[in-house]
């Protein structure tokens, strides 16, 4: 009977003994029952559960473990998407400070007379031409090596009303500027024939000296851009006030009357007969 007793008894922490309910037992334990578990020796990490199947094993008992919900695997895989940045288109990689994306008409116009007496490279590019590709990373390179130097790139794809008025019709295609010179050149090149960009730099970057304000657009080219309904094209060029002609003033005494203040050449002349009719 002891024995019964102590396999089926629970060690708790600190030292407590748990007594478990008795199996296969109809009738209450009586006193002498209870007298004999108290001289019984006691053995620790035994189940007291009857149909129990870790007797003598070492029971862990902490988070359940399992696959995890849709829940958490749909937020996860949120924070993951958010994680990456998103990736940068070709014409986005490489460019330098002095490389700017045209975004209008009026910017088109606005850039070329704030440049002043620099030397502006019109680049006109479209994200589908190979040939735009393999040509941009040398473009970020020559506008690395030439800080002096205005790059504007144009989106054919974004601006294609924009290129056909300006003649555009090739890619890729570059205009380059000047100051008070206006359009110097203009051309077709490719990977292959980078010379004819090179020889055009080598050129055309020598310092020169502008006698008026910047040109910018040809005639022709703000009159196409003016007359192309597709556009929100506005001048913005400020005509320059002419100086009027100011007339002289005669410089008048207070303590004389008007009538009295004469020029210099009317005294003389007034002189002159006075001699005479003498």
């Amino acid at each position: 009977m002891a024995e019964a007793l102590a396999q089926r008894t629970l060690l708790l922490p600190g030292g407590h003994l748990s007594l478990p309910p008795f199996c296969g037992m109809r009738s209450r334990p009586s006193l002498a029952a209870f007298t004999l578990f108290s001289r019984t020796k006691v053995e620790p990490l035994r189940s007291s559960s009857c149909d129990s199947k870790f007797r003598g094993r070492r029971l862990v008992v902490g988070a359940r473990r399992g696959r995890p919900s849709r829940a958490h695997l749909g937020s996860g895989s949120e924070q993951m998407a958010l994680s990456f940045k998103k990736a940068m288109k070709w014409w986005q990689k490489g460019l330098q400070p002095n490389m700017v994306e045209i975004e209008s008409a009026e910017h088109l116009v606005d850039s070329l007379l704030n440049a002043g007496d620099k030397l502006v490279i019109v680049d006109f590019f479209s994200p589908g031409c190979g040939g735009c590709r393999a040509l941009h990373p040398k473009i970020c390179q020559f506008a690395q090596s030439n800080q002096d130097v205005l790059f504007l790139q144009i989106n054919y794809e974004q601006h294609k009303s924009m290129c056909y008025s300006l003649g555009v019709h090739v890619l890729p295609f570059f205009r380059f500027y000047r100051g008070a010179h206006g359009r110097l050149c203009s051309f077709s090149c490719t990977n292959a024939t980078i010379k004819k960009f090179k020889d055009a730099l080598a050129k055309h970057i020598t310092d020169r000296c502008s006698l008026g304000p910047a040109r910018g657009l040809e005639e022709s080219e703000l009159l196409a851009l003016a007359a192309n309904k597709d556009l929100s094209f506005n001048d913005t060029s400020k005509p320059v006030p002419v100086p009027e002609e100011i007339p002289e003033r005669i410089p008048t005494s207070p303590k004389l009357p008007l009538h009295a203040v004469r020029r210099p050449a009317q005294e003389s002349e007034d002189k002159a007969l006075a001699a005479a009719g003498r």
